[in-house]
């Protein structure tokens, strides 16, 4: 039935909206830190960690004095274990969940031990791959891995068992095999979904998780050793990014009621999942392929800064007046993840005679914050960040984009994990914040009255 047009969900959805806002002066009255932000942008202190650090200003007399980024794992700047693992020629990721969980760096014997036992759960339960991801596809793979991580819960003999043994034998179990749930929920998604071939690669107990994922999801299983310690160099960045972040902050919110490790994982999967969290890179890919197609010279400064400029007027691309992959939220002169990658993406882009559109992110980074500096007309230092050059690699890795968040799931996963155990270890206290009711006191009025 339809009323002036609308039908009856139509007339509950305005319902909605009408009765669910809240004036905005509100929240400054009663001092409300909207999304756990305090007034000057700094998050709101709500625990303590050990197991990673996000360090991108000073504080001095409470102002923010921008510095140079710094991200620790246990206190180890992420430059000193990039530059330990490449300089000696092997992958880093390993090693990496190794240190988030255990809180120190494994000698030769642990981290061979720990590696092989990665590669020796690799492999999902039986029925698992036929019954929960190819019977049930979906078209979005972090719908399915959500789905996946909670399906485990019924092929776990001890699921709800949260002693510090059990969780860490299931957190290695996930770690191993978040990479092989991402390759099948993708596999089975292009095949019923997109009508192409059908590839179920097993898992290689020889490779690493960078090589293994190459080989799982391309139909040749062909990959390079630049392609692999490039996708290594990726999950190892973005593997732990401190406890604020909001699917790391989810970790701690769910662990903290006692659920099991399987709830809390796909809770926090559904957060990475949202396009202001994970997908952000995904955003930036869609504004350069608009640049390409827009500017005829990539190489001609001027041309790049006219038709940015007309992207920060609201006047191209999604005309919201954003130069997406630029600034974050604690880093300031620099993000060290992004430094990182596009020294590392260099190498590649000339493997693979790309070097013209890279020379056109690099063309963006320099003239891009000159230009937003311009508009605003503050002196804000806007730096590129993991976002501005993780779409661009996983491009050169002819890596479709429907993979890109959830592979940042397949590294994150590392951290949820350690996050999870800090919190069964020194949390103790569920999470409850407060929410002030602003509505005020109304009646009950009888049916046959309204």
């Amino acid at each position: 039935m339809q009323i002036d047009g609308l039908t009856y969900l139509d007339r509950l959805a305005l319902l909605a909206e009408k009765n669910n806002y809240i004036e905005p002066d509100l929240y400054e009255k009663y001092n409300v830190k909207r999304g756990l932000r305090n007034s000057d942008g700094t998050g709101v202190l709500v625990g303590l960690t050990e197991i990673g650090e996000v360090h991108g200003y000073i504080l001095d007399e409470g102002e923010r004095i921008p510095d140079q980024g710094r991200l620790l794992y246990r206190g180890i700047d992420i430059w000193d274990i990039v530059k330990g693992f490449q300089k000696e020629g092997r992958y880093g990721f390993e090693e990496v969940c190794y240190l988030l969980l255990f809180g120190e760096l494994p000698d030769r014997q642990w981290l061979e031990e720990f590696t092989n036992l990665l590669a020796e759960n690799r492999c999902l339960p039986d029925g698992f791959v036929e019954d929960m991801i190819l019977k049930a596809p979906s078209n979005d793979i972090m719908n399915k891995l959500a789905r996946s991580v909670l399906a485990s819960y019924s092929y776990d003999k001890n699921p709800d068992d949260l002693s510090i043994k059990n969780v860490v034998r299931q957190s290695i179990e996930l770690i191993a095999r978040f990479p092989i749930m991402v390759a099948y929920g993708y596999q089975a998604k292009v095949h019923f979904y997109e009508n192409q071939s059908l590839y179920i690669h097993l898992p290689r107990k020889d490779l690493s998780t960078a090589e293994n994922f190459l080989y799982m999801i391309r139909p040749d299983n062909h990959y390079t050793r630049l392609e692999a310690e490039l996708l290594d160099l990726a999950l190892v960045l973005h593997a732990e990014h401190g406890g604020g972040n909001n699917s790391t902050f989810t970790v701690h919110v769910v662990s903290s009621t006692g659920t099991d490790i399987y709830s809390v994982i796909a809770a926090a999967v559904g957060s990475l999942k949202g396009p202001k969290h994970g997908g952000a890179n995904i955003k930036v890919m869609e504004m350069i392929d608009d640049i390409k197609a827009n500017v005829r010279d990539w190489a001609d400064e001027e041309e790049i800064k006219y038709y940015l400029t007309k992207i920060l007027n609201k006047e191209a691309f999604d005309k919201k007046g954003l130069i997406y992959g630029l600034g974050h939220a604690v880093y300031t002169l620099s993000d060290p993840r992004a430094v990182l990658l596009k020294n590392k993406a260099a190498e590649l882009a000339r493997e693979k005679n790309m070097e013209e559109e890279f020379g056109l992110y690099l063309t963006i980074e320099k003239v891009a914050p000159e230009l937003f500096a311009a508009k605003k007309g503050t002196e804000k230092i806007i730096a590129p960040n993991v976002d501005f050059y993780s779409g661009f690699v996983y491009k050169m890795l002819n890596i479709p984009v429907e993979l890109y968040t959830p592979i940042f799931a397949i590294a994150r996963i590392s951290g949820w994990c350690a996050h999870l155990l800090e919190e069964l270890v020194s949390g103790g206290r569920i999470i409850r914040p407060a929410y002030k009711n602003v509505i005020g006191k109304r009646k009950y009025i009888p049916l046959e009255q309204r």
